[in-house]
């Protein structure tokens, strides 16, 4: 088994960047279990960097030993025992993260800043457990932030007409004298408010005319575990604290809240703080705040009293110049028929782009072959979908075959799970290859506007967590937009 793992960090520690292979791939042990390679990180948060950033080069090098069906996990092993907290100084910057490129992946020790000759206080064990099943440091401490830790800067946000207003906003959120604190941020799946959002953070810590600014930087399910974290701990008013006092709040898929309405009220009191204080705040959500349902009517007036950008698809010309952009930064020569062909094939989302090519430059360096247009097109056939394609039916179609149901079982009141799961597919892949609005695709299938956001929503987060039902829909949807790309190019 060590021999597999062997073989496979062998072929990444020649198609890796020397320093990306030590720093990331080195810690990792890997086993393998029949047709599944089981990939174990020291930590969650070298875990979370190696699935977000690394995950199809293992998988490509994992197919190349053991065989295309391989199945790749990576997982965490179990965190080491807290050392011994220190005392620092007052008030720390308070900002939370995802990590650059390749930085040092390590644990950084949780600490609670307070005044010099106070020890830390110290948790129930009722606490502490409560606490690590959600994932959070102990005693809710601030992490220390570095100017590396921001991944995506505004340099390095290619902007075409589909985000112009919204990268313009998301810089004036940076300078002093803007009208409004308040920025609201809307758009698809990996259209770029992540990249904002991080630029936003990295431009204001950086800023010279700000000196050592507090920044959060978490998503709204985040905020939610942790406040669930803070009830169990009976310490709710440190929690309150913890948020309420910062110059800068960056929260992401606000639309995580809709229905929850103890996490709204949360939320709604530390923006009214916030706001009253005359901190920043941007949020970031897949749909426009109108669109929000079962979403307290004062938080959502919250997220409309500043700007509202949204960010559509990247068109042709943008397209080409992120793929120029990554393969300058990969250092690569991308001929310009191939850079034509990956622009117009895929234009489903910014992240789809970008993987394309990391992949066509990993299969020319595992075959020790220059990038051509015929190497494009064997790549092109994994990610190419059918958006520009593909109409209300043919997508109706397609998931009646795929999960093995007729239009009238997709299309009825039936609570079935397998029902329920396929007529979700449904909404997310309307939404996602045609312009139908949510209440459009809502009218063809009888149904509310709003069961049709709760629907995507849902399955959208069961993807993200990688649930075996989210791997499985997941695979199953990358196979309906295959086949049906197939489909009408056949036709």
């Amino acid at each position: 088994m060590t021999s597999i793992w062997g073989q496979i960090q062998h072929i990444l520690q020649n198609t890796l960047a020397p320093g990306l292979f030590k720093v990331w791939i080195s810690p990792l042990a890997g086993e393998v279990d029949g047709s599944t390679l089981r990939v174990e990180a020291p930590n969650e948060f070298v875990a979370g960097w190696v699935r977000d950033r690394l995950f199809e080069d293992i998988r490509t090098a994992a197919c190349g030993v053991i065989g295309d069906t391989v199945e790749v996990v990576v997982t965490a092993g179990a965190p080491a025992a807290a050392a011994p907290r220190p005392v620092l100084a007052p008030r720390p910057a308070v900002v939370e993260v995802v990590p650059t490129a390749a930085p040092v992946p390590s644990v950084v020790p949780a600490v609670e800043a307070r005044p010099s000759g106070h020890a830390p206080r110290r948790l129930s064990a009722e606490t502490q457990q409560a606490q690590e099943q959600l994932g959070l440091p102990l005693d809710w401490a601030p992490v220390p932030q570095s100017r590396t830790n921001w991944r995506f800067s505004f340099d390095d946000f290619i902007v075409g007409p589909n985000n112009e207003l919204a990268c313009a906003a998301a810089r004036g959120m940076c300078r002093d004298g803007l009208m409004t604190d308040t920025l609201f941020l809307s758009s698809g799946p990996g259209l770029g408010k992540t990249h904002l959002l991080h630029a936003v953070g990295r431009s204001l810590c950086e800023s010279s005319n700000r000196s050592n600014p507090n920044v959060a930087y978490l998503t709204a399910e985040e905020f939610a575990s942790r406040l669930i974290a803070a009830l169990k701990a009976r310490d709710v008013e440190r929690f309150k604290a913890r948020y309420r006092d910062v110059d800068v709040l960056l929260l992401e898929d606000v639309h995580f809240l809709q229905g929850k309405e103890k996490m709204q009220d949360e939320v709604l009191a530390t923006v009214k703080a916030l706001q009253s204080r005359g901190s920043r705040i941007v949020f970031s959500s897949s749909f426009a705040a109108r669109d929000l349902k079962n979403v307290d009517n004062q938080l959502v007036s919250r997220f409309c009293s500043g700007f509202l950008a949204g960010i559509e698809r990247p068109d042709f010309d943008t397209r080409r110049r992120i793929l120029r952009e990554k393969a300058r930064i990969y250092q690569v020569m991308l001929p310009d028929n191939v850079t034509d062909l990956l622009a117009e094939r895929i234009s489903t989302d910014v992240r789809q782009i970008e993987s394309c090519l990391h992949n066509l430059i990993l299969k020319a360096k595992l075959l020790n072959r220059q990038i051509s247009l015929e190497m494009a097109f064997e790549i092109i056939g994994n990610y190419a979908q059918a958006e520009t394609q593909l109409d209300f039916e043919g997508i109706v179609r397609m998931v009646c075959e795929g999960f093995g149901l007729s239009p009238e079982q997709l299309n009825s009141r039936s609570r079935k799970r397998e029902y329920v799961v396929a007529r979700n597919a449904a909404y997310l892949l309307a939404r996602k290859h045609t312009d139908l609005s949510l209440k459009e695709i809502g009218d063809r299938f009888n149904r509310r506007h709003s069961t049709v956001l709760k629907g995507i929503t849902a399955l959208e987060r069961e993807m993200n967590r990688e649930t075996p039902l989210g791997r499985q829909v997941a695979n199953t949807i990358s196979l309906l937009e295959r086949n049906g790309r197939i489909t009408h190019a056949r036709h």
